[in-house]
């Protein structure tokens, strides 16, 4: 520990502490436009100056030591702190009304903060084009500035690559790799990018106004479907805290927006883990394509099919919850329902912008015969469309789901976190080994947030050694480990793993509600502390939940004795199952 002062206040901190969270600690706040929980420090927007022994230093980028005497805010760190900001907002456009992020934006927040009038500002903004290839996000150069987040995130954290910068000077911008589209760069549209851009230099990829003309279209039936993570982090784009479970108002504010059937993702994610299990517990007997891959994130898939290409056939062939959803909505419930298919319109509204490259993949996803998904909006673009339609989504009274796709175990909400699908795929496969229940229905090993996480699973005196891996950064070591078993015929480490793309899985995915505040106690952007809360609101739906086990779903049963007949079925791999391809790293 060090001893310190900062204005004056005796402040003691743990060696190493940068002197920006020393001063939050001391509840002292220091503005900052670069630095994210997540990010090492890039001392990039020079905004976090301060006073140490008279000499000015970037607080985020230098540690506290003993002794040291700051000086957070006076006369003269104000007038450079606003000629910082001046210059930031020289090269950025006067376009708040048509952006995206007005209202959330941290630029615009700094600006308000800090007294600056856009009419003290000379512009030099440069003629920069949008890059909408991917149909996932966008990049506005011309709203960047600068900071390194998405190129810090996209590089060092998720180890993909695929944006970096271009020029120096003023010329500096942020692109896709050498300069290409982002469809033609490494990226996996993750959208982590996206979730820690301050401005609206990163975004998602619209598609609120194709949702509102599919619901004005009386010819179609429209259905939605809400993700796991959706549930727990809705809330707080309408001041609800983190975490907190919102199912019953959500379920009740997408009626209000016109769906004709509101279903849930849950049952998808039950009926994967029928496949996924059954699938699994035949692979392991036979020594087949082990380890096997879990596919529900297909950020995930996009780098495996990118990088680690020679292992696609260990990945899971299941489809994931939402498509799975599509398909059954299409021909299962159309049937039962004696609706048209090609009058039905799904519509998955996810914490994932990859999602809504993921719909558009290859013709499996049209195995009903039609687009099994018609369109996938983000958790914010929800909120956005909430908003509009002036819903008082706070004194929503709460509401259920429709079935039969609506009904849901424990198993099938915790998809959403970290070692939550492998949770609920280890209670079935343990049953359709054994023909028995599991007493203890958790695995504390793979439960939180390390990066990796290993155990060793007895089931009726067989070992089953898994792995969980969240942030897709953190897979090559244990891509590795693997690679050289199979190299040299050795014995696996691993037998079934987990990979999710995103730091904590979906409930911190590239489409979930920024995080707003800048205090000492609540700095702009998401951290592991709300990760947990977020994670912890669907742990305890599972905890309490009646069911907390897929195979024990009643509608899935149903579905199974009376139209998909027994789990990888020619009928259920068809509608349930897809297939994987290489893909260039520079191509789309």
């Amino acid at each position: 520990m060090v001893q310190l002062k900062i204005n004056n206040i005796n402040v003691e901190v743990k060696e190493g502490t940068s002197i920006l969270d020393a001063a939050r600690a001391a509840q002292v706040n220091i503005p900052t436009l670069c630095k994210h929980p997540d990010v090492d420090p890039s001392a990039g927007c020079g905004l976090c100056i301060v006073k140490v022994g008279g000499r000015i230093m970037r607080s985020c980028s230098t540690p506290a030591t003993e002794g040291m005497e700051i000086i957070t805010d006076d006369a003269e760190l104000k007038q450079i702190r606003k000629t910082v900001l001046k210059l930031i907002l020289s090269n950025h456009p006067n376009d708040c009304l048509n952006c995206t992020r007005s209202g959330s934006c941290e630029l615009q927040d700094m600006t308000a903060q800090m007294g600056i009038s856009e009419n003290e500002i000379i512009k030099m903004v440069p003629p920069l084009p949008k890059d909408e290839t991917t149909k996932c996000i966008v990049l506005d150069p011309a709203k960047c500035i600068v900071c390194g987040r998405c190129v810090n995130i996209c590089q060092k954290v998720q180890n993909v690559w695929a944006l970096s910068y271009l020029n120096r000077g003023f010329s500096t911008k942020i692109t896709g790799a050498n300069d290409t589209p982002l469809d033609r760069s490494p990226c996996i549209k993750c959208g982590q990018c996206a979730a820690h851009c301050p401005t609206g230099a990163i975004t998602d990829y619209d598609n609120t106004q194709k949702v509102f003309d599919l619901l004005s279209n009386k010819e179609y039936t429209t259905v939605v479907q809400i993700a796991p993570a959706v549930r727990v982090a809705l809330g707080e784009e309408f001041g609800f805290d983190f975490g907190e479970n919102l199912t019953g108002k959500i379920y009740a504010a997408l009626r209000r927006l016109g769906f004709s059937k509101v279903f849930d993702t849950n049952f998808g994610a039950d009926l994967t883990i029928i496949e996924e299990a059954s699938e699994f517990v035949k692979r392991f007997k036979a020594n087949d394509h082990l380890p096997m891959f879990t596919s529900c994130c297909p950020a995930w898939v996009d780098y495996m099919e990118k990088y680690y290409p020679e292992n696609i056939p260990n990945l899971s062939s299941c489809k994931s919850p939402h498509q799975m959803v599509g398909a059954v909505a299409k021909t299962y419930w159309a049937e039962k329902a004696g609706i048209d298919a090609s009058k039905i319109k799904v519509v998955s509204v996810m914490p994932c912008t990859a999602k809504k490259w993921e719909i558009e993949r290859d013709e499996t996803m049209r195995s009903s015969g039609y687009k099994d998904v018609d369109e996938v909006i983000t958790t914010r673009e929800l909120a956005k469309m909430i908003k509009k339609a002036g819903i008082d989504f706070k004194h929503l009274k709460e509401e259920q789901a429709d079935n039969p796709l609506g009904e849901y175990s424990g198993a099938a909400t915790i998809f959403g976190v970290t070692g939550g699908v492998m949770t609920a795929a280890l209670r079935t496969a343990y049953f359709y080994i054994t023909g028995s229940e599991l007493e203890t229905l958790n695995f504390h090993a793979i439960e939180g947030l390390d990066a990796v996480k290993v155990a060793e699973i007895d089931i009726n005196g067989i070992s089953v050694r898994i792995a969980v891996v969240n942030g897709v950064g953190n897979v090559g070591p244990v891509m590795e480990q693997i690679n050289t078993a199979l190299a040299e015929k050795k014995d696996l480490p691993f037998h079934f793993v987990e990979v999710m793309a995103c730091p904590g899985g979906c409930i911190a995915g590239g489409g979930q509600p920024r995080v707003m505040g800048a205090t000492f106690d609540k700095p702009w952007g998401i951290n592991d502390e709300i990760r947990k809360l977020r994670s912890k609101g669907l742990n305890c739906e599972d905890a309490c939940a009646q069911n907390r086990l897929s195979h024990k779903n009643e509608s899935i049963k149903k579905l199974y004795d009376t139209y998909l007949g027994k789990p990888g079925d020619e009928k259920a791999h068809h509608l349930l199952h897809t297939k994987y391809e290489k893909r260039d790293l520079y191509k789309a």
